[in-house]
């Protein structure tokens, strides 16, 4: 048995001794490159874009390692199997990153073998279009004459709201909002396919209104609302669709043809699948398509009727008009001058348009500080790019938390403004929801709201 036990214990020394010996031998390989964000030779580079470099391996900066961008000193740390690169590029401009032999070393101490160039060129800087931009700050602050001619009736009375009348604008002009928003539901007033005729005598009264805006000086708004149940953003359907905008648009924008730059034109509202699971959530690739595809339709024809139509402002909303990231970044804006985005934003959501689960308190500094990111998105995507952008509804619902409606409109208000965006108030003409006038006397139920939106706003120049 000794003898059985010696032979296993010499066996295992033999073995070690072998293994040992084998990884005594092993040679370890230099650090490889594998990829870089950019990659090499890329072009048009977003100027907010990372860059890194990828090895095959854990790497970690050798003393003094002499990696340049462009010949200056890099910003430069490894994580990983990474090297992050710090650094503000700038558009329009070509970059080379060397990383020298020996720059870089692995966790056995071995260094970089063949030096690594990258190089790459970002895009341009974009045209800004500072007539648009100029147009969108003199719009100022603006009031949503909701729930009245985009009432899902013949009547525009159909949700408690009384007429229209000339005496509710002016005193809205008079409070300061110098733009009136109209949204204006046609699916009850027009005829069958293959003309889709709108009635004249809706055209007149979506005119007169019109009228009682621009009479004042108002900048007025006018677009395709409550029509949810014929705009199906579906490829199944699209087709049909199209020829129905193209005509539907083209009757409303030969009414208007001669109207000065004053009217402003709204292809949709909240296009969207109603009753799917991203309704609301920035809808589904196919839909933000369809969408994309009918706001072209709505500009040609437009623009096909001429006089001033050829060059007035048309607002182009992203899918529902949500400011979501995949929204927005799904929008692609028709061919055509003259567009501005329009984006509709109750934020935030259990503050501003909950009405079960609700809070009545706004104005934290986390919770401004929120704010502000959700408007720097917008800003970022769409004004930084050179695109002018309207937040075509906005507000906060009433739940007799007047005090905190207040602090938080004057927040929105102002971040809108002081990022060139124009703020319109969401007023669906109920003082238990949005309403901060009286349709009825023209008195302002919520004087403090009002009062605050049109006199608290920084100047643009």
């Amino acid at each position: 048995m000794n003898s059985l036990k010696e032979i296993i214990v010499l066996v295992l020394m033999i073995f070690m001794s072998a293994s040992c010996s084998k990884s005594d031998s092993i040679e370890h390989t230099a650090p490889v490159f594998k990829s870089s964000t950019p990659e090499n030779n890329a072009v048009d580079v977003n100027p907010s874009s990372v860059i890194e470099i990828t090895f095959d391996e854990v790497i970690s900066l050798a003393t003094n390692h002499g990696i340049t961008i462009n010949n200056e000193a890099a910003s430069v740390v490894a994580d990983f199997t990474k090297l992050i690169f710090t650094i503000d590029l700038e558009y329009g401009t070509n970059y080379s990153i060397i990383i020298p032999k020996g720059a870089v070393i692995n966790t056995f101490n071995v260094p970089l073998e063949e030096a690594v160039e990258i190089s790459f060129t970002t895009e341009d800087a974009p045209v800004i279009d500072e007539s648009a931009m100029l147009f969108v700050a003199n719009m100022g602050v603006g009031w949503n004459l909701g729930n009245t001619l985009d009432t899902k009736s013949v009547d525009e009375t159909a949700w408690g709201n009384p007429k229209a009348t000339k005496e509710l604008i002016d005193a809205v002009s008079n409070k300061g909002f110098k733009t009136l928003r109209v949204p204006v539901t046609w699916q009850y007033h027009m005829g069958s396919a293959p003309d889709y005729t709108i009635e004249s005598e809706w055209l007149d009264r979506v005119e007169e209104v019109v009228n009682y805006g621009l009479d004042n000086g108002m900048y007025v708004i006018i677009n395709i609302h409550h029509d949810e149940e014929w705009i199906v953003p579906t490829y199944d359907q699209v087709d049909v669709i199209k020829d129905q905008l193209n005509k539907v648009w083209t009757q409303i924008a030969t009414r208007f043809k001669d109207y000065d730059e004053h009217l402003i034109f709204e292809s949709l509202n909240e296009p969207r699948l109603i009753g799917s699971s991203a309704e609301w959530t920035g809808g589904t690739a196919e839909g933000r398509d369809c969408i994309n595809q009918y706001h072209q339709v709505n500009v040609d024809a437009i623009r096909a009727t001429g006089g001033n139509n050829a060059l007035r402002y048309i607002l182009i909303s992203p899918y529902a008009a949500s400011s979501a990231q995949v929204a927005i970044d799904g929008l692609e804006l028709p061919s055509s001058s003259n567009l501005i985005v329009s984006v509709h934003n109750y934020f935030p959501y259990n503050f501003a348009l909950a009405t079960s689960n609700y809070v009545t308190k706004w104005g934290t500094e986390s919770e401004k500080q929120a704010m502000d990111a959700e408007l720097d998105r917008v800003y970022q995507k769409f004004i930084t790019n050179g695109i002018a952008v309207v937040m075509g509804e906005w507000g906060s619902l009433n739940h007799n938390n007047t005090e905190d409606r207040v602090l938080h409109a004057q927040y929105f208000a102002n971040g809108c403004i002081s990022r060139g965006i124009s703020p319109i108030w969401w007023d669906n003409g109920t003082a238990d929801y949005f309403g901060i006038i009286s349709r009825n006397d023209y008195s302002w139920t919520f004087p403090e709201i009002a009062n605050t939106i049109v006199n608290e706003t920084p100047t643009v120049e």
